[in-house]
């Protein structure tokens, strides 16, 4: 999965022959799963159609601050708000960014809705250049990628090759294959967990009492697997370590290990642990299992059936003992005296964190798609979070992981 999966993208568009290639940079973009918006010049829509690459990024195409009505109807013209815009992106790319737009950008000239939203954008700007050879070398150029670079806009290198004019040299904007894979490569080394590896285990844990029924519990998977598709796109490689669960993810960066029982799951950690910076285990393991497990499905013959249970391994306490310099994380889902049992297990089983949740809390607990949170460090300072879908909560908890591992 690319890493530009999920991102918005405002893509800008103005009026050089290279124009022509935004077509393809769009396919491209939304193939690799970005969102993907259209600012245009009046001028580039002499080279592509608002239609096409509307057609291909599937969302309305920008290119005025209003869109007039016909002559006949007494609406309002529909205002295009360049700010909003601006901060639904994620990037704003432009591409091909002509010698007139550049110049506009390095000296704050506003006159049309593409340079507004650039005025306007608070997040990463990137531009490919394309213009004729000699344009290209002019010293007023070099001076504005000086200034563009200054202001923090990262340049997308122009190619050498055959121009528009026939001349031979450095100009040509890179090809829609280049631009993406710059992206790419940029976004990951910025990437915050980007070289950390990640052991995270979800979900349920089943004790078998015969070869049809278990003990088991409500856990969906929920929020582990939202940890680690958190992770992985902020970088990480991670192993995730799942009981049964319907959930999946798709992301290259993500290994999926699914196992069963609790002594399935233990074996599995212990297996990953060792060569892991971070472990989070957010998985609901069994306390206890069946002492005996039948062979065959046990008949429905005595009033009564008693099982006689046995501990399971304590997967977290084992790896805090033989931690070396991972950061180890558990969870705790209390249901009276949250805070104090919390800090208990915290030194007890030697966590540098713990994330405490409580049944009792509206919004927490299995199966849902939110939860309410506190974490709590190695110093006992408490930090409570309010109900949040359970992506966010997992962006709390990794942005905490961040600040700790590299103070």
């Amino acid at each position: 999965m690319s890493v530009l999966n999920g991102k918005n993208i405002l893509l800008g568009v103005t009026g050089g022959i290279a124009a022509y290639k935004a077509a393809f940079l769009v396919r491209l973009l939304v193939k690799n799963g970005a969102n993907v918006k259209v600012v245009m010049t009046s001028s580039a829509k002499e080279f592509v159609t608002p239609l096409t690459l509307s057609t291909l990024s599937k969302n309305e195409v920008y290119s005025s601050f209003t869109e007039e009505n016909d002559a006949y109807s007494f609406k309002e013209p529909k205002w295009n708000n360049h700010v909003e815009l601006a901060l639904w992106a994620d990037l704003f790319l432009i591409a091909p960014a002509t010698a007139n737009t550049l110049s506009k950008m390095a000296n704050g000239a506003c006159d049309n809705l593409l340079l507004a939203c650039y005025l306007s954008a608070k997040c990463p700007v990137y531009y490919a250049p394309a213009m004729d050879l000699d344009m290209y070398k002019h010293p007023t150029t070099a001076e504005t990628f000086e200034k563009l670079s200054s202001f923090g806009n990262i340049q997308i290198p122009a190619a050498f090759g055959e121009l528009a004019s026939g001349l031979v040299g450095q100009g040509r904007m890179a090809e829609p294959e280049e631009i993406v894979s710059f992206l790419e490569n940029d976004l990951l080394k910025k990437l915050p967990l980007r070289g950390k590896k990640f052991l995270i285990t979800a979900g349920p844990t089943y004790e078998a009492i015969d070869p049809v029924r278990f003990i088991g519990n409500h856990s969906s998977g929920k929020m582990g697997y939202a940890i680690a598709e958190t992770a992985a796109q902020l970088g990480a490689e991670v192993v995730l370590i799942s009981g049964p669960s319907a959930l999946k993810i798709e992301n290259d960066f993500v290994k999926i290990i699914r196992v069963t029982s609790a002594e399935e799951m233990y074996n599995a950690t212990h297996e990953y642990f060792d060569k892991s910076d971070v472990a989070i285990l957010s998985a609901a393991v069994a306390d206890y299992r069946p002492s005996e497990i039948a062979s065959e499905k046990i008949k429905k013959k005595e009033k009564d059936l008693t099982l006689q249970l046995i501990k399971t391994k304590d997967i977290l306490a084992s790896l805090g003992e033989i931690k070396k310099n991972q950061f180890l994380v558990g969870f705790a889902l209390e249901t009276e005296n949250e805070e104090e049992n919390a800090k208990l297990k915290l030194k007890k089983k030697n966590l540098d964190l713990i994330v405490l949740n409580s049944l009792r809390d509206k919004g927490a607990g299995f199966q849902t798609d939110t939860n309410k949170i506190t974490l709590i460090g190695k110093d006992n300072k408490t930090i409570p979070f309010p109900v949040k879908p359970k992506k966010e909560v997992a962006k709390d908890i990794l942005e905490y992981i961040i600040e700790q591992t590299n103070a």
